[in-house]
């Protein structure tokens, strides 16, 4: 009996000290990483250049039903904040063949940056991502002030990128 309560204890340990890396490891004040995106477009389009407004990175996959569900969303945001300043940009998984990734953003006629991501580079400086949708709401000073892995709340997501736009 004391045996089982003390492997108990044990294992209680062990979840909580996970948990609370993974809580940590997930901070809010982290810096988004120093990496490039290579576009549909033929634009090489780096994270620093972005600096000075904010950016929505998003990770999707072509089969992935949250991921279409969240483009009307993006498109909205897109046309409501682009002209203010925000990049959206929608990293798709290594995964994802580009023919795929072509054929969706041109039947769904996506106004924002899609990019490409065959070595999973972006996905691994970005924490490792493996599933989607996963998005990283960046303020203007790189730092990562939210990450949502599956959909995001379509007004909170609005509401926080008004209040980006406005510190400027």
């Amino acid at each position: 009996m004391k045996q089982n309560k003390k492997i108990i204890g044990i294992i209680f340990a062990i979840l909580s000290i996970s948990g609370s890396w993974v809580f940590f490891s997930n901070s809010l004040s982290s810096q988004a990483p120093d990496i490039s995106f290579n576009t549909l477009k033929g634009e090489k389009i780096s994270l620093q250049s972005l600096r000075g407004k904010p950016s929505l990175i998003t990770f999707w996959a072509t089969d992935c039903p949250g991921c279409i569900k969240e483009i009307p969303h993006l498109k909205e945001l897109h046309n409501n904040f682009a002209q203010q300043g925000l990049n959206i940009i929608a990293v798709a998984m290594h995964y994802d063949r580009p023919d795929n990734v072509i054929a969706m953003s041109k039947e769904k006629q996506l106004p924002y940056h899609i990019a490409l991501d065959p070595l999973a580079q972006a996905s691994k400086a970005f924490g490792n991502v493996r599933l989607t949708p996963t998005s990283f709401l960046i303020a203007a000073d790189g730092s990562i002030i939210m990450q949502k892995i599956g959909e995001f709340d379509q007004q909170d997501m609005q509401q926080r990128i008004q209040q980006l736009l406005i510190k400027g």
